[in-house]
């Protein structure tokens, strides 16, 4: 209870941005709303940016508008200039900072990722964790009704990218997680350069050196397959920031050698 009144208390003085791309979310969107702002109460303000842009072809945005007629949290961007959907993420990235959220919340629509598990977040933030991310794979967390294949491929794309990139997360692949203002806006400064889910690594790869934690979440429904042109995009990615971590490693020791 004494825990709990301490978060209470000191979440009361932030101001929380929820970050939401939807798309053909006709269905669940009203409802995936309401229950992710339910997990969201005590903030000095709360705002979830829902972006929707021309991939969605059903009667979503229609449906968000409506909402966002009694639901004065709900800000739905409207951007029909995204091109992938790393667009969308970083639509909604730089609406969460432009409106000064302190904390923002990264979060997929549809019930993959649950609403239950955002307040799992909280708690690590106020210990002063630059970033904490979602994981299926730490002790609590899950993966269900998702075909052992995208199992496989998130297990072992997590494998692979710790290796080579130096990182030492248990889930690199997952897009369930949360950051400090400043570091969302360091990640940005350092350039998103892939267009497709791989991304998510990446942003990881730019938080190595930040304080960062992990929380354990249940993740549910992953599509059956992955587009060839996202693994050719990921592999591309992963070459890239390789050679990045080399380069960067080999400059830092040849500088310490120069001042000695």
């Amino acid at each position: 209870m004494i825990m709990k009144e301490l978060i209470d208390s000191s979440i009361a003085k932030l101001n929380l941005g929820i970050v939401c791309p939807m798309a053909n979310e006709a269905d669940l969107a009203m409802t995936f709303v309401k229950k992710t702002l339910g997990q969201c109460e005590g903030f000095a303000s709360v705002t979830f940016f829902a972006v929707i842009d021309c991939a969605s072809t059903d009667d979503t945005l229609d449906i968000l508008l409506i909402l966002a007629e009694s639901e004065s949290r709900l800000n739905v961007v409207w951007a029909p200039e995204n091109r992938c959907v790393v667009d969308a993420y970083v639509r909604g990235y730089k609406e969460a900072i432009y409106a000064g959220c302190d904390w923002i919340l990264e979060i997929d629509a549809g019930f993959s990722h649950q609403p239950s598990d955002i307040q799992k977040f909280f708690p690590k933030m106020l210990q002063g964790f630059d970033c904490v991310f979602g994981s299926r794979f730490c002790q609590g967390g899950s993966i269900k009704n998702s075909p052992l294949s995208r199992r496989l491929i998130s297990r072992g794309g997590t494998i692979i990218t710790n290796l080579l990139l130096g990182t030492k997360l248990t889930d690199m692949t997952s897009g369930f997680q949360m950051f400090t203002q400043q570091s969302l806006k360091y990640i940005l400064s350092q350039g998103i350069k892939s267009r497709y889910h791989f991304f998510q690594t990446e942003i990881k790869f730019h938080c190595r050196q930040l304080k960062i934690a992990e929380a354990p979440i249940h993740y549910q429904a992953a599509s059956p397959s992955v587009h060839r042109a996202a693994i050719h995009d990921a592999f591309k990615n992963l070459g890239r920031l390789f050679l990045e971590r080399q380069f960067k490693g080999a400059k830092k020791l040849k500088i310490q050698s120069n001042n000695n």
